[in-house]
């Protein structure tokens, strides 16, 4: 009897058959002795449509929303081009597994696809969608090598075990189209009137949208400030010259004139060393990579790369068997994979001109379980990789280097602190400078890292200095940077908990063990937006749709982008909050700590809510622009809209009614009538003109005659027009 095995894709089928020297090559399949081995493209299947379920949905019509099925379905996926066939190599496939599975001599079937919360459902999908009845097992790998795939099999799970991962992904792919399907419908419908235009709306694109946006505001109400700072420059001896920033409280101030006397008065005088301190210091080299990391450095790093570019390029290498698996938020290895890294260390180090520096350590910083979410951090396997493309090879390298990294010497610097003294009254403060010496290269010789270090002269505590050249430097404060990709992706990674952007350039290695650690906390709560393997094709489709586009390595919002942020009535789907707790939602029906019925239940009622909030939202009706009719007369300009206001049979109202305006008001009012009035076109008229309408010898209930002025407003909390009133 034989196993099925069903891959994610066709390249990791072949690494799976090369690993059992599985050469018979059929039509959508291998087959050996023991195994058939088949494969999907992704996704073979989709959810059904809004229209599948009902025909009536074909049209999209405000009324018809929101839309939620009882039962959520499964079908062959649509062609790319044409939305209304199904694609003809996903139904080829399909079939072809479909009759593998059903073969009289295939007595159980082992899922292969990717480890992680996508790749269950992917096959997970076909599964139910054909009913299998026949055993199901997992394989759970984290790279295709031969070694790996062999001891994989022997160590196979029940797909049943795997649950709580399906569960999650099926939360998410349900939730993501409930929210997708009634928001943009809904959306396009109330804003889209531009060429029809869709706006998109979606769990992850809007809270990401919304972090650039608040960039940009920040830039754009950004108020310069200046300060002035000394600095002093001091000879030894010897005459070395070097420079010193002169502190009070801080080197920051307000005064150029008190500086400059200052200056003026220790010219020609002494300055004594009062304070030298030395001190070693260690600089451990960055952590290994996780996919949101890698995509930082790199399009930090080459110009013309994006963050959905590293991502197929890792997975590339990953399929050919060369790097671990890619989509991975973590940055240490599980403590079980210490001889296989030791392996690949031995491997890859070979023929380096800084072999011999290299030494294997088991390290906490390398190997630590605590830090490890799902998937090890990505690493190089033992198979040493040709004919790379030069696209791959810089991926490719990064890994490689930052892994050896870690099991090279630790740089050592050495770093100088003075304080200088001039003895005169006027100068109260102290002149500080800090220099820092290289010791030990360290890991930084495998990228060739310069040192940025100021070296300072030979100096001692109590020797007295010349005063030379001093400058007083008016310092504009710089406003904050646009978003790149890599600060983009740190936000979203941990939905800015414990992130600080200080708009520097630093590399790395030089983020500190704390904001490391710190950083790994946020993730490993799954509080995040999105997942490492959806993030950089949500920043691709902002760019797509036109919400965001790209200024050199920045991302900005363009008008369409601001627009959407702006008047979304929403918020909720715009704060990185709401969406980080329904990513941990999800990360906790994966560990089985939360059920996915509640999980969707949440947002059943929060579409059902947006969706009534997007219907009575009137702030962009003013966009549509509706011609009067034929032989119809104007009264006036709609105060919601700007369109005209007509008569009807039984209410003046405002053309633009088809868009959603509900400028009506009924020729029989209750409320006018009710102070013994009633509506005539003369009334609407004045009131459209000037905002309010004046009436005489009104009726009170207790028969009191009053005057008073009306005003018929929108109320933005119901939706609803309300009659207010004011007394003459």
């Amino acid at each position: 009897m034989k196993k099925v095995i069903i891959a994610e894709k066709p390249s990791v089928a072949k690494n799976i058959a090369d690993a059992f020297k599985i050469k018979g090559r059929k039509d959508g399949y291998f087959e050996g002795d023991k195994y058939i081995i088949t494969w999907a493209f992704g996704h073979l299947l989709q959810l059904y449509d809004a229209k599948d379920y009902d025909e009536n949905m074909k049209g999209w019509r405000l009324e018809k929303f929101p839309f939620i099925p009882e039962d959520f379905k499964y079908k062959i996926k649509s062609d790319s081009k044409n939305k209304s066939v199904q694609d003809k190599g996903a139904t080829k496939q399909l079939n072809i597994i479909k009759s593998l599975i059903d073969r009289e001599d295939v007595e159980s079937i082992i899922s292969a696809t990717d480890y992680d919360r996508e790749g269950q459902v992917i096959s997970d999908e076909l599964f139910i969608y054909y009913d299998v009845k026949k055993p199901i097992y997992r394989l759970l790998l984290n790279e295709w090598t031969e070694k790996e795939v062999k001891k994989g099999i022997e160590k196979l799970k029940l797909n049943s075990e795997m649950k709580s991962l399906q569960d999650a992904g099926v939360g998410r792919q349900i939730a993501d189209w409930i929210i997708g399907i009634n928001l943009t419908s809904v959306a396009t419908l109330r804003y889209g009137f531009e060429d029809n235009k869709i706006i998109n709306i979606g769990r992850v694109l809007l809270p990401t949208l919304k972090i650039i946006y608040d960039r940009d505001k920040e830039i754009e109400n950004f108020k310069k400030t200046s300060y002035y700072k000394f600095v002093q420059n001091f000879k030894t001896k010897n005459n070395d010259e070097f420079d010193t920033l002169y502190y009070e409280e801080n080197e920051k101030f307000e005064s150029k004139e008190y500086l400059n006397e200052i200056k003026k008065a220790i010219k020609d005088k002494k300055g004594k060393i009062v304070n030298k301190e030395v001190e070693k210091k260690r600089e451990y080299p960055g952590p290994l990579f996780n996919l949101s990391n890698l995509q930082g450095h790199i399009t930090s790093k080459y110009k013309g790369w994006t963050s959905d570019k590293v991502l197929k390029v890792a997975q590339s290498l990953y399929e050919k068997k060369f790097t671990t698996y890619p989509r991975t938020g973590s940055i240490a290895l599980e403590e079980s994979l210490v001889d296989r890294a030791k392996n690949v260390l031995e491997k890859i180090k070979v023929g380096l001109p800084y072999e011999d520096q290299i030494k294997f350590v088991k390290s906490k910083r390398v190997f630590n379980n605590a830090k490890v979410e799902s998937h090890s951090a990505i690493t190089p396997t033992y198979v040493r990789p040709s004919k790379l493309t030069p696209d791959e090879r810089i991926v490719y390298e990064a890994i490689k280097n930052r892994f050896i990294m870690q099991f090279m010497p630790v740089a050592e610097y050495e770093e100088t602190k003075i304080i200088i003294k001039v003895d005169d009254e006027k100068a109260k403060g102290e002149f500080r400078k800090n220099g820092k010496v290289q010791l030990v290269e360290g890991w930084k010789v495998v990228e060739k890292m310069k040192s940025k270090d100021t070296i300072l002269p030979l100096i001692e505590k109590e020797e007295l200095l010349d005063v030379t050249d001093g400058k007083v430097n008016k310092v504009t404060k710089k406003p904050p940077k646009h978003h790149t990709e890599k600060t983009l992706l740190r936000v979203m990674e941990t939905c800015g908990k414990s992130y600080k952007d200080d708009n520097s350039d630093k590399t790395d290695g030089e983020e500190s063990e704390e904001n490391t650690e710190k950083m790994m906390n946020a993730i490993l709560s799954g509080f995040s937006i999105g997942t490492p393997a959806t993030r950089a094709e949500t920043i691709k489709k902002l760019q797509y749709i036109g919400y965001i586009k790209a200024k050199g390595k920045s991302l900005v919002c363009t008008d369409l982008g601001k627009t959407i942020v702006e008047i979304f009535p929403a918020k909720e789907l715009l704060d990185l909050e709401y969406t980080g707790k329904l990513e941990k939602t999800l990360s906790d029906i994966e560990k089985g700590k939360f059920e996915k019925s509640e999980f969707l239940n949440l947002i059943f009622q929060f579409t059902k809510g947006a969706v009534e909030k997007i219907k009575k939202d009137t702030s962009l009706l003013h966009k549509f622009k509706v011609k009067l009719p034929e032989g119809a007369e104007e009264i006036g300009k709609c105060p919601i809209c700007g369109n005209p206001v007509i008569e009807g049979n039984k209410a003046f109202g405002c053309i633009n009614w088809k868009n959603g305006c509900k400028y009506t008001i009924w020729k029989d009012d209750k409320y006018i009538a009710s102070f013994g009035k009633k509506v005539s076109k003369e009334m609407v008229r004045l009131l459209l003109k000037n905002g309010k309408v004046g009436f005489r010898n009104l009726k009170s209930k207790r028969g009191n005659l009053f005057s008073a002025y009306f005003r018929y407003e929108l109320n933005k909390e119901t939706g609803y027009l309300n009659w207010k009133m004011e007394f003459i």
